[in-house]
């Protein structure tokens, strides 16, 4: 009867545990509407580009969906190439407690067709689990012919979002400092400072004079003597 209060016990331990795992990963989803500004005549246009969905921040998974891009689209992105002009992105974050931010980055046109829509989405999350940067990079960033531009066979992105957990640096404890500097300053005045320092350390202000005067006299002594 003993084990099978213990096997109940042990039971309810790990539907808790499941639960609250559970509840956790579920929790902290973050969800990131994607949209770009590609049209040259209307550089602060921004039309819907996808969503990227992060199942969870504390293991970092990310499942992206993206549209193509339309025939007028290319051309676009292949004017702003050509004219060395910015690819520019925002991105809509949207957290499982309502909260949302904005984030806009860019990177040059003619490196993202170069990287043939191969683009990276970097996404810093501060320690308190909220995204504080959202970059899109590419994986060139060489000098372009941007004259030279092609656009074929450019269709669809192929995205990789990298999710990086940043760190608070650690903060000197200047109250404990200050503290101590008080109560050094306290016990000078009241007289109760403790010199640990050796006879030597003390006194050799008195030790070197007397030193040199023996050194200086013996070598006169030598000098009389012959």
């Amino acid at each position: 009867m003993e084990i099978f209060k213990r096997l109940n016990f042990l039971l309810v331990l790990f539907l808790n545990y499941k639960f609250c795992l559970g509840y956790l990963e579920y929790d902290n989803w973050v969800n990131i509407e994607l949209s770009h500004a590609i049209d040259p005549k209307s550089p602060n246009s921004f039309t819907y580009r996808g969503n990227v969905t992060i199942s969870s921040l504390d293991i970092g998974l990310a499942k992206s969906n993206q549209e193509a891009l339309t025939g007028i689209q290319i051309q676009n992105l292949q004017t702003l190439a050509r004219m060395d002009k910015l690819y520019r992105l925002k991105a809509e974050v949207s957290y499982a407690d309502g909260k949302k931010q904005e984030f806009l980055s860019s990177t040059k046109a003619c490196n993202l067709i170069m990287s043939n829509l191969n683009d990276i989405l970097w996404i810093s999350i501060d320690p308190n689990g909220y995204i504080n940067a959202a970059t899109v990079l590419t994986s060139r960033s060489d000098i372009c012919f941007c004259e030279n531009i092609s656009v074929s066979g450019l269709e669809d992105f192929n995205t990789d979002v990298l999710i990086r957990h940043t760190e608070t640096a650690p903060v000197p404890d200047t109250t404990s400092f200050i503290q101590k500097l008080e109560r050094e300053r306290e016990a000078r005045e009241r007289g109760d400072v403790r010199d640990n320092r050796g006879f030597f350390s003390k006194y050799w202000m008195y030790i070197v004079p007397v030193v040199l005067l023996v050194f200086i006299s013996g070598a006169t002594n030598q000098d009389n003597s012959k």
